[in-house]
């Protein structure tokens, strides 16, 4: 019941539950009569600096796990080799442990900026590195180098998330949190789009500089913005900063509703991240040129997974998370199929269009529900320890299961290798029934009223 309260008081803290549906009477109320604030909060300069953020934050994680892969296949690295580059996404696994250190030490322009600033220097350097590398004679390097990359690119992410949630106020932090992850997405287009038609054109080595030279938004923002006052006060102990917003969670929710959450969270997108794990190596393989996987492929992810997110969220108003969380996952199972259909057929470019559309419109479907899910099972009092390390078991498939996919591949082809990904989203569905019921989520809604007073 418990739960069933928090996952309406979610639903109605969004501002686009309460601005542009009026989910109930005090939605509706903001919005007759703070449509002109709610312009202002769109326009506003934290909305530009959400934009900023969302655009340093992915820059790196998409040239790792779309840039890269293709760098090495196009020199011949083996798809076993390239499957266990997977694992240098571990420090985003991993970033939890060290972000309580980062609160306690301050660089010279402060814990957040500094912090954000620092990495990114670094982060230009590393990228633009990767190009000097012979990448199938020094393979290793490649992957120490990779390792690098992906730890500075956790560690900007604990200062630029704690950055973002100091400077919105309580209203705008759904509107905010949800341009981040737009921007997000669409920093994918330079290393998953750009920088593949570079390739064609232009030696490596000027590739990842120029690719390296777009992490200069988040230097820019680093500079330009104001260090946010702390109020928080400092945890006595270490053992008070890294233990309670853990034990927290499990007195909270109980040892056994808590493990199958904490499970849920692994398993829900499990096959679903190892479908797209090899995508690029997956569209060469089928015969399609760099160019076309740049003009085609990533644009036909990115933007159905943009509206799919935008539409997941305005149709959980309705269906609310639960519900949500069983439809949005049976679109994103059904739609690895199609990378089986597609691997079947051959290159035929229309047919890669529609199959990577519907794809990332349940990728995009899947992540809204699947992100409203941890923020419901995040405390409020530590809502930034429990949600980095909620998402960090969500990475996990990414960094681990994802390493063997190449493999996999090399054993089974591409057919039977998505027919087994699907299988594996099977779990995290019927995890379901324990930590999201279907028809838990109508009490709520038909209780509103009567549930105020107690």
């Amino acid at each position: 019941m418990k739960r069933l309260v928090e996952d309406r008081a979610t639903n109605r803290a969004c501002p686009f539950c309460a601005c542009d549906i009026g989910a109930d009477s005090r939605g509706a109320t903001v919005q007759d009569a703070n449509k002109t604030a709610g312009l202002k909060a769109v326009l506003s300069r934290r909305m530009l600096i959400c934009v900023a953020t969302g655009f340093a934050s992915g820059m790196p994680l998409y040239l790792l796990i779309q840039l890269v892969p293709a760098w090495l296949r196009a020199a011949e690295v083996s798809l076993a080799e390239i499957g266990l580059f997977a694992l240098v996404g571990l420090p985003y696994t991993w970033k939890f442990l060290w972000a309580p250190l980062m609160d306690r030490i301050s660089p010279p322009l402060g814990r957040r900026r500094g912090w954000m600033l620092l990495a990114q220097i670094g982060l230009i350097g590393g990228i633009g590195m990767l190009g000097y590398i012979d990448p199938l004679q020094q393979t290793g390097l490649v992957a120490v180098l990779a390792s690098v990359i992906a730890f500075l690119s956790a560690t900007q992410d604990v200062a630029i998330d704690a950055y973002r949630r100091e400077i919105l106020p309580d209203e705008e932090l759904g509107l905010g949190n949800a341009i981040h992850v737009q921007a997000y997405r669409i920093a994918s287009l330079v290393p998953g789009s750009l920088s593949l038609i570079l390739a064609d054109i232009l030696p490596w080595v000027w590739v990842f500089w120029i690719t390296a030279a777009f992490m200069g938004v988040g230097i820019l923002l680093s500079l330009s913005v104001t260090e946010p006052e702390q109020i928080e006060p400092q945890p006595h102990t270490l053992r008070e900063t890294f233990l309670t917003p853990f034990s927290e969670y499990f007195q909270r929710v109980g040892w056994r509703p808590a493990a199958l959450a904490l499970f849920f969270m692994v398993a829900y997108k499990l096959g679903d991240n190892m479908a797209t794990a090899l995508a690029t190596p997956f569209y060469l393989d089928l015969g399609f040129s760099m160019t076309e996987i740049g003009l085609v492929a990533k644009h036909a992810a990115l933007w159905p997974a943009i509206a799919g997110g935008l539409l997941g969220g305005l149709l959980m108003l309705r269906l609310g998370i639960n519900r949500a969380l069983w439809i949005f996952g049976l679109v994103q199972m059904i739609s690895i199929l199609g990378f089986a259909w597609l691997a079947s057929v051959g290159a035929a470019l229309w047919l890669l269009a529609v199959v990577i559309s519907f794809e990332y419109l349940g990728v995009g479907l899947g992540t809204a529900a699947f992100t409203a899910f941890i923020a419901r099972e995040s405390s409020r009092a530590f809502a930034a320890t429990q949600f980095a390390l909620f998402t960090a078991l969500a990475a996990l498939p990414r960094s681990l299961a994802n390493a063997v996919t190449g493999f996999i591949v090399e054993e089974t082809g591409w057919v039977l290798f998505f027919l087994l990904c699907t299988l594996l989203a099977i779990p995290g569905m019927v995890t379901l029934i324990w930590v999201a019921p279907w028809r838990a989520e109508a009490e709520p809604a038909e209780q509103a009223s009567p549930a105020k007073p107690t």
